[in-house]
This record gives C-alpha cells, structure tokens and sequence, in this order.
C-alpha cells in the first residue's frame, strides 16, 4: 500500500509547478530534536515548571534564569543536522517545483539544507536581540554563555522565538497565506495541526492536491487527495526530483 502511495506522490509532484510545503515538529524529529506533543515529547516530561509556562513571555521576563535554563537544554539544538526532508524540500525549490517552505519550527534547518524561500511563523533560534537596545546575537552566543546573555549595554537577550502570550508576525502571516493561496499543490508534513492560527492556514488552499503526510492522524479534519501515515523523512526521501520547465 505504501508504494503505491509513494507512487501517486510522485506523479502529483511530477504534475505540479507551485507546491508549498507546510511543516512542523515532526519534520526535525528525524533530526534528533525532540516535539512537544508526541508520546515521547517535551509536554510529556516532568519538570517543576510546565513547558508551556516555561516558554511564555510572562515567565521569561519574570523568570529569565529557569527559562534559559530550559531552553538551552530542550530548544537549542544547533548540532542538529538536516535530514531528507529537509534536503528534498530544497532540491525541489532548485528545480522550480516548489514555491515556499511554510514551518512552524524554529531550528533553521530548512536553511541549512539549501531552501531559500522559507517562512517562519515561530521565528527562529538563530536571531536574538536586546531588548534594551534591539542589538542582534548569534544562537552560538547564547548557548555559550553562562546563565542569561546580557547585551553589552545590560539589557537582557531575548530568543527571537514565538513565546505563549506573543503573536505571530503579521508579515510572516501574510505572506504564507499569499503563497499557500498560489499554490497548486499544498504538502502538509510533521504536524498534527493541533497550533492555531498556524493550522487554519490550510483554509486558504484551493489547488488541486492537497496532500498529508505525518507518523499519526492529524487533529484537524482536512480532506486530502494522499494521506501516508509515515515519517516525513522516509516518505519524501524516495521522490525522484525532475527540472520544472516553468519561466520564473
């Protein structure tokens, strides 16, 4: 049952010219970096702290020392590597098959495989800045700093990162909404689409292939042309790329 699946993606991929591909935790897993909801994620360890306190603005301004304490450990994963999502994704970019990475993580991974139109809507480890001043920092920094990074001017630097109580960019927004919007096909992959607003975006898709791909059911009713219950990794990994002759 699975080839044949894998086989109807590939003629859909072969077929479509503005894919968007909308991403979440469970693309990195195969990256060694832990989710939050799965069995074995971050919401299911036991801390003194939930995580979903940990990781809200009101905590980090109250509580900058836990909160580092924990993100550091749990969220800064910079000797993650990308896998064959990450590396499928980008050379289907290359080859002018697909026109956005939409991704609710926040690892930077997608970049590092090589795909240049990527939209963050939880932001990213790797931009840091002061809240005094607004200066920027590196990921490296932080994590090699002791304690909470302070700016040289004494503010305290604040992961450019989503918290619980903060809003999603509104350009961000906008623009994954245009390009799933354009898109003739919409690849959902590695999320439940259990996180709102993200999850709605998908309302605004009216191409001709939608397709699901994630280890488990997704929590959102959707009606998908492809389902494949299996990792991101495994599933994209098998998809021969071919050249789209489309004029930019």
């Amino acid at each position: 049952m699975r080839d044949t699946k894998i086989e109807r993606l590939q003629e859909i991929i072969d077929e479509s010219r503005q894919i968007v591909f909308f991403g979440g935790a469970g693309v990195s897993t195969e990256s060694n970096i832990p989710d939050f909801r799965s069995a074995e994620g971050i919401y299911h360890q036991a801390y003194v702290y939930s995580p979903e306190e940990v990781v809200s603005r009101s905590f980090f301004l109250r509580n900058p020392g836990i909160f580092y304490d924990f993100y550091k450990e749990k969220m800064l994963n910079l000797d993650a590597c990308p896998n064959p999502a990450h590396s499928k994704l980008a050379e289907l970019e290359r080859a002018r098959r697909l026109i956005a990475v939409i991704t609710q993580n926040i690892d930077g991974l997608h970049q590092a495989a090589g795909s240049n139109r990527v939209y963050e809507l939880h932001g990213s480890v790797h931009r840091n800045y002061c809240l005094k001043c607004r200066k920027p920092f590196s990921a490296k920094y932080i994590k090699n700093t002791a304690g909470v990074p302070h700016c040289t001017c004494g503010g305290v630097i604040k992961p450019d990162v989503v918290l619980y109580e903060e809003g999603l960019d509104d350009k961000v927004i906008r623009a994954a909404v245009s390009k799933i919007a354009e898109a003739d096909t919409l690849i959902i992959g590695g999320t439940s689409l259990v996180v709102y607003p993200a999850a709605g975006f998908i309302d605004y898709f009216s191409g001709r292939h939608l397709i699901l791909i994630n280890k488990s059911q997704t929590a959102k009713s959707v009606r998908a042309d492809l389902s494949i219950e299996a990792p991101i990794g495994e599933v994209l990994g098998q998809i021969r790329v071919n050249k789209s002759k489309r004029e930019d």
